[in-house]
């Protein structure tokens, strides 16, 4: 399914109308290789590790290790409303490349660089992760699975202000979380 940017366009009120406080987890998906996707029931995530069984650090160059600027990518987070109008099943959602894809408004102005998100309950083995600067933008990946329309539609400027290509996120706290755990703003 690709969508075409009329289609995309169309779906803007549906993107905006996602939950600004609380929303929930949609899809967790681990990249144990490249080009490899495990959906799962349950994942980890941890402060050293990020998606426990991820490959997120062994594509980390040394330099960003070094910085500790690999952190700023630990977790890949999408819209799941926005990755739906890509793609109709989960595998092909996870081709996406993220990790956590969440029915939440994931933009700048609801969730500014900084802020803190529970997965699940933390004080019952959920987690806790916090959006970092690091922009996450649309590449050569994303456009060879959706499409131009749709690397030009997350790509936009209020593509980019509404993050629906995603964010970028760090473990603040261990846990585990599962689809349907809620996701709330700290």
């Amino acid at each position: 399914m690709t969508a075409t940017a009329t289609e995309l366009t169309a779906a803007l009120d549906h993107l905006r109308a996602a939950p600004a406080a609380e929303g929930t987890l949609a899809l967790v998906v681990r990249r144990p290789a490249v080009d490899q996707r495990e959906i799962l029931a349950e994942g980890r995530l941890d402060p050293a590790d990020g998606l426990v069984g991820d490959n997120w650090l062994s594509r980390a160059t040394s330099h960003a290790i070094a910085e500790g600027r690999h952190l700023e990518a630990q977790l890949n987070v999408m819209s799941a409303r926005m990755v739906a109008l890509l793609a109709e099943r989960p595998e092909e959602q996870a081709l996406a490349g993220d990790q956590l894809f969440v029915d939440l408004d994931i933009s700048h102005t609801n969730l500014p660089t900084g802020t803190r998100l529970a997965i699940g309950d933390p004080d019952a083995g959920g987690a806790v992760i916090e959006v970092t600067k690091k922009p996450h933008n649309g590449c050569a990946k994303f456009r060879a699975r959706f499409g131009d329309d749709a690397v030009a539609f997350v790509n936009s400027e209020e593509g980019k202000e509404l993050r629906l290509r995603g964010f970028n996120a760090r473990v603040v706290q261990p846990g585990s979380v599962r689809p349907g755990d809620p996701v709330r703003k700290l």
